[in-house]
Parts: structure tokens; sequence; C-alpha cells
């Protein structure tokens, strides 16, 4: 989680976003293959970004 005072960046890493939700990286990688929580992909190896809201909006439904 972010440090107090800190805002969350739109889009947030593969591990800022693991880290979040408290899954392993594989599991996102997965969600993302089930349209559970789509990544967007970006720059040319195709990184995974998550977005913010679609991250908070699955802690908020936990």
């Amino acid at each position: 989680m972010p440090q107090k005072g800190k805002k969350l960046p739109q889009l947030l890493t593969l591990k800022q976003t693991s880290k979040m939700l408290q899954c392993h990286p594989n599991t996102l990688r997965m969600w993302d293959k089930n349209g559970i929580l789509k990544a967007v992909r970006i720059g040319s190896r195709g990184d995974r970004r998550y977005n913010r809201d679609d991250v908070l909006k699955i802690i908020k439904d936990k």
C-alpha cells in the first residue's frame, strides 16, 4: 500500500497490484487472461499495468 499522503498513480505495476491485492503476480496474469482484471499493455515489451480504479473496486468488493 502507498505511504500516507502519497497518491496512487492511475496505472499500477504488476508488483504494486499484487502487493495491494495480496496475491501472486501469476494470479493477476491469469485474471487478465480470464477477463477478471484486465491489464493495459504498455511499451514494446507489453508490460502489464492495472487501472487503479479497477484494483480499488476489487478491494472494495472483497
